[in-house]
């Protein structure tokens, strides 16, 4: 039977993976709106739910990681967790993305709607504004968007690092571990070996003193009695 850390944890990958495909569909959903406003609002409102929910998942993930007693364990969870926690960033870049590209394509509809019946030459001059408007909004946009993706591969990078320099950590302290238990043997060896060496040292002043106390003993006899 699975403890029940386990089947905690494979109902969190389960969910995750689960709402990183809903969160997918509804990008897209986003990239194909075509208005009104609202209906996009309500779209975002439901992606930052499903991010929300995704957010909580991954966390309780990263908790039952930390609680593993396997080192070895621990460790490949973490990677996992690091792992959701990119597609999580990326899904976020593009959610971003499509909200851009369907902002633009509603304010030119929009626009197009207003110009129907008007001027040709102010249309014209009108279109060629909104266009030069939208490539400065896009390219301040992407811009925007590279440098959020360099900050969030720099913080990948950064807790990549904090894993390996753990990982490092944690070997040099089996070593040490190991060395330790080596010493500790070698001394109980020694203290054993001593004790015994007490022992035979003992017996041999009990012996040498036994000997001592009956030649004194002899020659006061022979001294005291020579008749003997």
């Amino acid at each position: 039977m699975a403890a029940p850390q386990d089947v905690h944890v494979r109902i969190c990958n389960q969910e995750i993976v689960k709402f990183d495909l809903e969160v997918k569909a509804l990008i897209q959903d986003i990239r194909d709106c075509s208005g009104p406003l609202s209906e996009l609002t309500e779209l975002n409102t439901r992606v930052k739910e499903k991010f929300q929910q995704l957010r909580h998942r991954i966390q309780e993930l990263e908790q039952s990681a930390r609680e593993q007693d396997k080192e070895s364990e621990k460790q490949l969870l973490l990677q996992e967790v690091e792992n959701h926690k990119k597609q999580m960033l990326s899904n976020q870049t593009s959610w971003r993305k499509a909200n851009l590209t369907c902002k633009i394509a509603i304010d030119n509809l929009e626009k197009a709607e207003l110009l129907q019946g008007g001027d040709p030459l102010r249309q014209r001059k009108t279109t060629k504004e909104s266009l030069a408007q939208t490539s400065s909004t896009i390219t301040e946009s992407l811009m925007g968007i590279s440098r959020m993706m360099s900050q969030q591969v720099q913080q990948s990078e950064e807790a990549m690092q904090t894993l390996v320099s753990s990982s490092r950590t944690l070997l040099d302290a089996n070593e040490e571990f190991k060395s330790m238990s080596g010493t500790i043997q070698l001394g109980r060896k020694l203290i054993t070996k001593y004790n015994r060496r007490e022992l035979t040292d003992k017996l041999l002043i009990f012996l040498a003193l036994a000997l001592f106390l009956a030649t004194v003993l002899y020659i006061v006899k022979k001294r005291l009695f020579p008749f003997l």
